[in-house]
């Protein structure tokens, strides 16, 4: 079961997590990504194109499924403004075992990071400005092209 879903409300974790787990599923592995309550950041706002958001996600998806063989993912991200605390994004990977389930939920969260179609702009202090991409980001995902 693959579940990808853009929205700007709220998710229920563990409901998300349940809908997941089968009867066969050895392992689940989650992130939760939430808005960082930082410095004097009162908001993020996340924009995206739709369909071509969810096709990209889809396509990582894909890939994901070729190097492990997973029972079901669930990707949720959410757009619009968000505060402080609240939940961003959540990725769920099943699949028989916990080595499996830990390397794809990390391989698809940093392809998330940076090659979803997802802009973010940060607002402090009355000042919004656009958060600019993360060579952390992209070294993290750079790992995953030799593998």
């Amino acid at each position: 079961m693959i579940t990808i879903r853009i929205q700007s409300e709220d998710f229920d974790i563990a409901a998300e997590i349940a809908k997941l787990d089968a009867e066969n599923t050895g392992a689940v592995a989650t992130f939760t990504g939430k808005v960082r309550r930082e410095g004097d950041l009162t908001t993020l706002t996340l924009e995206h194109y739709p369909q071509m958001t969810e096709r990209e996600i889809a396509r990582i998806v894909e890939e994901a499924q070729t190097r492990w063989p997973l029972l079901g993912v669930t990707i949720l991200h959410r757009v619009g403004r968000l505060m402080p605390g609240e939940n961003i994004v959540l990725v769920a990977v099943a699949t028989s075992h916990r080595s499996a389930a830990f390397q794809a939920c990390e391989f698809l969260m940093d392809y998330l990071k940076t090659k979803a179609p997802f802009w973010k702009q940060e607002e402090r202090n009355g000042t919004a400005q656009w958060v600019e991409a993360k060579y952390s980001d992209d070294k993290a995902a750079e790992r995953w092209r030799n593998k």
